[in-house]
């Protein structure tokens, strides 16, 4: 078996064993930066980066009350996801030109979901032609940019949409 390298992501994998709680409410409690990866903050809900991103661009929207079911949010706040789910479609399109989205909910460790307790939609750009053999036969993933350009290109795209 071959070995593919990114040493520059161990960082993640510890700075993730520091926080106590919900990652997601940790995150909240910051100003929002790169280190943060909070892309926006609205009425009831937030934009961030996935911190262990399928491709370049994939965010996540969340509620800022730490619930695990939809069903558990308002009227308001489902809403407000809602439209920053298409916002944010807006904003990767300008930053990444993508040919496609997946947009979803793992709701339950058994639907996949990593961090079950805080709710989360996924948004992930997609590119035609963009399952290589990396992630089909190297259970790797290549990512084009750092977390922190993503970050940065996302923040633009997004402030200049509004």
């Amino acid at each position: 078996m071959d070995h593919m390298f990114a040493s520059w992501r161990r960082k993640y994998i510890t700075d993730r064993k520091k926080v106590s709680g919900c990652v997601f409410c940790a995150a909240l409690e910051k100003e929002d930066s790169a280190d943060n990866l909070i892309v926006h903050r609205g009425d009831n809900a937030f934009i961030i980066l996935n911190r262990y991103p399928y491709t370049s661009g994939h965010v996540m929207i969340l509620p800022f009350k730490h619930v695990l079911d939809l069903n558990d949010l308002d009227d308001a706040t489902r809403t407000e996801m809602m439209t920053l789910v298409n916002q944010t479609i807006k904003a990767l399109k300008k930053a990444y030109k993508p040919d496609a989205f997946n947009v979803g909910i793992n709701m339950g460790a058994a639907a996949g979901a990593g961090i079950e307790a805080h709710i989360h939609m996924h948004i992930v750009p997609r590119w035609s032609g963009d399952v290589n053999f990396m992630t089909s036969v190297g259970e790797v993933r290549v990512l084009p940019e750092s977390l922190e350009d993503s970050y940065k290109k996302i923040r633009e795209a997004w402030n200049s949409i509004l």
